[in-house]
């Protein structure tokens, strides 16, 4: 056992809490000391909450955005324009761009960006899956919302040129966003002008 934690239960808690992003040892602490101070009940719903996600959460067969069924809710909506696809980079995006209530499209995550130093390829991300999709027909315009950073050019570019063979609009959201900025930490107002004043994507936008 640590000497530094009375109980071998405790610093397993603490350890586990530690590894979700953004979460130190002292805030893992002090969220599992708030856990000891709840109910049992509120707890154990808690622990059972996290457990059903995991177990029976699923990924849109369509977008790829998470659901609790093969289809999500916005994919699944007849009043959305299912001409018009925005590209995000995760689920995250998808509610950052949600909540400027400025897009009434469809969705389409990658779940992530073209990254080499990270090692990831675009064979690793739904980039094939998008062709696709617009392969299929009935899709205008494919809105690029990535975030405003090298790797997400690259993306977008690397996008561009899988889809020039295609009759598809491609467009980019204006950079009202900061380069370097990630998407979901953009404050709704910028995000959303961002997307209505979107600007036609040739290649040569970055």
């Amino acid at each position: 056992m640590s000497q530094e934690y009375p109980s071998a239960l405790f610093e397993r808690a603490v350890g586990e809490f530690s590894k979700l992003p953004g979460i130190g040892r002292k805030t893992a602490t002090r969220l599992v000391l708030h856990i000891l101070r709840q109910p049992t009940g509120d707890v154990e719903n808690f622990a059972g909450a996290m457990t059903q996600l995991k177990k029976e959460v699923k990924y849109c067969k369509h977008c790829y955005g998470i659901s609790d069924t093969e289809v999500c809710p916005i994919c699944a909506n007849p009043l959305r324009d299912h001409s018009t696809v925005c590209v995000v980079e995760n689920i995250q995006d998808i509610m950052a761009v949600e909540n400027t209530m400025q897009f009434k499209g469809v969705y389409h995550v990658l779940g992530g960006v073209i990254s080499p130093m990270d090692g990831i390829s675009p064979s690793d991300l739904q980039i094939e899956s998008l062709v696709a999709r617009v392969a299929e027909g009935g899709i205008k315009e494919i809105i690029l919302a990535l975030s405003p950073t090298m790797e997400g050019d690259t993306t977008n570019f690397y996008i561009f040129r899988k889809l020039a063979a295609y009759d598809v609009k491609l467009s980019v959201i204006a950079r009202g966003i900061s380069v370097g900025d990630e998407l979901e930490y953009t404050d709704e107002v910028t995000l959303g002008r961002s997307i209505v004043n979107r600007t036609p994507f040739t290649g040569k936008s970055f």
